[in-house]
């Protein structure tokens, strides 16, 4: 194995265990196969879980509109190819000419000679699309499509967790949502019943003076149902008191 190759090898590994978010991980693995290649340009795709959909997330060259946006059918052009039937696909020249290429107009990278595509393959299920495009011929030899498919199955993992990691994130973020909204629900009702009292007022002439006051104030119907409360002498942060029946 050639000495560049090695490196590779070493240097995924220590992406591998390092803490990196999907995103910095994913631009390291593209910086990554463009020095161990010596390809001119290298492109990342992963899945969108709701659309089955391959979406760009990373590339060598400047894609800031592209990236998180131009999406590739499962099936479509050589990339919905290689994520279909989980199967590299080596194109040394006029790559644009083979029947599965698709072009988007916003991709240098598709006028270029010749194309690479591995799957990024996790628990034998492909989770990613890595794409090396050459400017010039270029004839992909056995190590080469070996070094590229192994560091998408060493990448492979790494994403999943990353991915696993993300949506761990962002379920607490949901919960922590779900919670405020229903603590803001709890203070507002709790006010309003308050309102009810003091004005023998209904509970929707208590509601919309709630929500009146909050727009002409403009503060959260929250800070108010709280200074309600307070001016009752009552604690926002405990539990409301059950009436006797």
């Amino acid at each position: 194995m050639e000495p560049d190759h090695i490196a590779a090898l070493h240097r995924t590994s220590r992406i591998v265990s390092s803490s990196m978010t999907l995103r910095e991980m994913l631009q390291e693995l593209v910086d990554l196969v463009v020095e161990a290649t010596g390809c001119d340009a290298c492109l990342a795709y992963l899945p969108d879980p709701a659309t089955g959909d391959v979406v760009l997330e990373a590339s060598q060259l400047p894609h800031t509109a592209e990236i998180g946006a131009l999406r590739i059918k499962k099936g479509e052009g050589v990339t919905g190819w290689v994520a279909e039937h989980k199967s590299a696909v080596a194109l040394g020249k006029k790559a644009y000419d083979d029947p599965r290429f698709k072009k988007f107009p916003t991709l240098e990278e598709d006028t270029y000679e010749a194309l690479l595509s591995a799957p990024l393959v996790a628990g034998g299920e492909v989770i990613g699309v890595l794409n090396v495009h050459h400017k010039e011929p270029h004839p992909h030899t056995p190590e080469e499509i070996g070094l590229l498919t192994f560091l998408g199955e060493q990448m492979g993992g790494a994403i999943v967790r990353s991915r696993l990691a993300q949506e761990n994130v962002r379920l607490q973020q949901e919960t922590e949502e779900m919670k405020r909204r229903l603590e803001d629900r709890t203070l507002v009702e709790r006010a309003k019943g308050i309102l009810q009292q003091r004005y023998r007022l209904s509970e929707q002439d208590a509601y919309l003076r709630l929500r009146n006051e909050s727009r002409r104030l403009r503060r959260p119907m929250r800070e108010l149902a709280e200074a309600v409360l307070l001016a009752e002498g009552l604690d926002p942060e405990s539990a409301p008191e059950k009436r006797e029946e």
